[in-house]
């Protein structure tokens, strides 16, 4: 049960980003540093997705979702939806 209550500590997390993200596009356009804000937080989302899938996908497999780690920007920015 604790691993999943970790699942649910990332999905709140992305629920906290999001709601930033939905904020920051509600002002129009951004200046230099909220444009900057904009993709910072873009990409910690796509590395709390990519986080969440990895442990899913360790426990789906019998694996130890503990094992899932964070990835740099470079590899999770490379995926193609």
């Amino acid at each position: 049960m604790e691993q999943q209550g970790k699942d649910v500590s990332v999905l709140a997390h992305i629920q906290r980003l999001v709601a930033e993200e939905h904020r920051l596009f509600e002002q129009g356009e951004l200046a230099p540093d909220k444009s900057k804000r904009l993709a910072e937080v873009q990409v910690e989302l796509d590395q709390c997705w990519d986080l969440l899938r990895q442990r899913r996908a360790l426990r789906e497999t019998g694996g130890d979702a503990s094992q899932a780690h964070v990835r740099p920007p470079e590899v999770v920015e490379k995926y193609i939806g």
